[in-house]
């Protein structure tokens, strides 16, 4: 770790030249501030559309509810990652509890803790976007300089490092049954192919939102309050603009109001809060939804997984998380058919790994022995396609914080089963001595034939099978008709004049492929009709 406090920080430096950067933990008054556009999140969205607008020439606020952490904070700890750098300190669940979310809650976002994987919007998804909702506009054609720009602006390339232990155990099994495979790319500069990347990267490899677009922005003047929480909109009186943002100052802890408030008033508001964070804001604030649809069809990519032990060890913490897929099993079925899911591998680290594998007492105690020769797959499922397949919808609990009702009804459960199947049966054939489905009522088995009978007899309910996610999207869609959507094809709200939606809950459906990448394309995209709409003249910051 020695070197690793040795790697320039950008922030430190940033920091010391002047960027406007307020802490609201901090504050001793309250505030009232003007801009051109206030952005709320400064996630994959919000980042983008930060330096988008900034080097427009125009005056820029972002907000940001976390706190500001950068590689010098990041010190591969999870103890300390997961309290400062996520949503409920990486414990963030649906409503009935089976399901857990992870999500970023720091300048960055989940940009800042994810796991780099870079895939684009596939077409499959957009073809299903412009034939069941109308975007016609959404084809590979027009799409693919905004991936092309994104990609050269963060890195994203092929990832040329022999995948570790963890990730070629997928390509062996793949290769022993004859399914197709690929390399995953990653947004990285120069990675250190250490593993833990949801901790943070210590070495600002990484090219998320923290070390690119929000120091850019701040460059340009662009001005970053962290530790803040907009509680609401207040609309005019005629119900069609945002007259200003209401917003609570944290105290130190990041989670209790100070008791200070900052008022923001804005010619144009961005919300980049995320598909529950979004919905959230605009449910408490009242805002027009004369159609029912703010909130709903809210998807996860619903993840089930599969443990192995294998003779020889594993670390499956040690190198690059995810770097090998297989989309194999994602197109087997009519799109509109049985859910299909993609196979990839994540990194396993022992406190996470705790908290998610099943089992109790001694039987918990002797799977974290064997953490070293463990190895673990999972099976994301794209949700969103089948008409049974709604996903699920952002509330309000009565304090007003987001939560997010996912029912797990018969459609997930069969392709979180055949998830399951699948996994063991490549585990087995990579090599594997035993395989454990992460289930509650499942138990280490032998052979494919065992896990067979034991997989296709586990019962399908929620808190008994252990089910994640770290792919949140939709609750505010995209919509060619105002009446099926929250706003149009380029993010602006159907009912809000002055209100811009930029992150992955304008997604119609779930993306089917890790989300980020679509996110920052589609960002740009936004963002950049939204800097033409307000034009270069802007005014100054209050």
């Amino acid at each position: 770790m020695t070197a690793l406090t040795r790697i320039p920080d950008p922030w430190e430096e940033g920091l010391a030249q002047g960027w406007r950067v307020t802490d609201a933990a901090r504050l001793t008054q309250d505030l009232t501030m003007r801009a051109d556009v206030v952005i709320v999140g400064s996630g994959a969205g919000g980042g983008m559309a930060a330096e988008v607008l900034a080097a427009r020439g125009l005056s820029v606020i972002m907000i940001e509810e976390g706190g500001l952490k950068s590689s010098r904070d990041f010190h591969l700890l999870e103890r300390e990652a997961y309290p400062a750098l996520y949503q409920e300190s990486a414990a963030r669940k649906t409503a009935d509890r089976g399901i857990t979310i992870l999500q970023g809650r720091t300048v960055g976002g989940s940009s800042t803790v994810n796991w780099t994987s870079s895939f684009r919007t596939p077409e499959a998804t957009l073809a299903w976007w412009r034939e069941q909702h109308g975007l016609k506009t959404l084809t590979d054609a027009e799409l693919a300089p905004w991936f092309t720009r994104a990609e050269a602006r963060l890195g994203v390339a092929d990832w040329l490092v022999e995948p570790n232990a963890n990730n070629q155990v997928l390509g062996r099994g793949c290769r022993a049954l004859g399914i197709p495979y690929g390399q995953i790319r990653r947004n990285v500069r120069g990675c250190w192919n250490l593993g833990y990347c949801g901790m943070g990267c210590a070495t600002n490899a990484k090219q998320s939102m923290l070390v690119t677009t929000i120091p850019a922005a701040l460059r340009q003047g662009a001005h970053l309050l962290t530790r803040l929480r907009v509680e609401s909109l207040a609309l005019n009186a005629a119900r069609d603009q945002v007259a200003a943002l209401h917003c609570l100052a944290l105290a130190d802890d990041g989670l209790r109001p100070s008791g200070r408030t900052v008022t923001v008033q804005a010619r144009q508001v961005v919300l980049s809060a995320g598909a529950i964070g979004t919905p959230a804001l605009l449910l408490r604030s009242q805002a027009p939804d004369p159609h029912g649809v703010l909130g709903r069809r809210t998807f996860l990519h619903p993840v089930a997984l599969s443990g192995a032990r294998f003779k020889q060890r594993v670390d499956a913490f040690d190198g690059a998380p995810q770097t090998l897929y297989s989309d194999h099993f994602m197109y087997t079925q009519a799109i509109d058919g049985p859910l299909g899911y993609k196979l990839e591998v994540p990194p396993v680290h022992p406190l996470i790994l705790s908290a998610t594998l099943s089992g109790f007492g001694t039987d918990h105690a002797a799977l974290m022995r064997d953490l070293p020769q463990l190895q673990v797959m999972l099976a994301l499922v794209r949700d969103g396609f089948h008409p049974d397949s709604q996903g699920g919808v952002v509330q309000l609990t009565r304090d007003g914080a987001p939560q997010l009702d996912y029912p797990l009804n018969d459609v997930v459960w069969d392709a979180l089963r055949r998830g399951w199947l699948t996994m063991a049966e490549l585990q087995f054939a990579a090599g594997a001595e035993s395989v454990l489905t992460v289930h509650e009522s499942a138990r280490r088995v032998g052979s494919w034939r065992e896990a067979q009978r034991l997989i296709n007899a586990l019962p399908l309910e929620s808190g008994l099978a252990r089910v994640v996610s770290a792919h949140v999207m939709g609750g505010a869609a995209m919509s060619a008709d105002e009446r099926a959507g929250v706003v149009d094809h380029q993010g602006r709200h159907w009912q809000l004049a002055n209100l811009t939606i930029i992150d992955g809950s304008v997604f119609p459906t779930s993306v089917g492929a890790n989300p980020q990448l679509s996110v920052y394309a589609f960002s740009l995209r936004a963002a950049e009709a939204l800097a033409a709409r307000l034009g270069a003249a802007g005014i100054q910051q209050g």
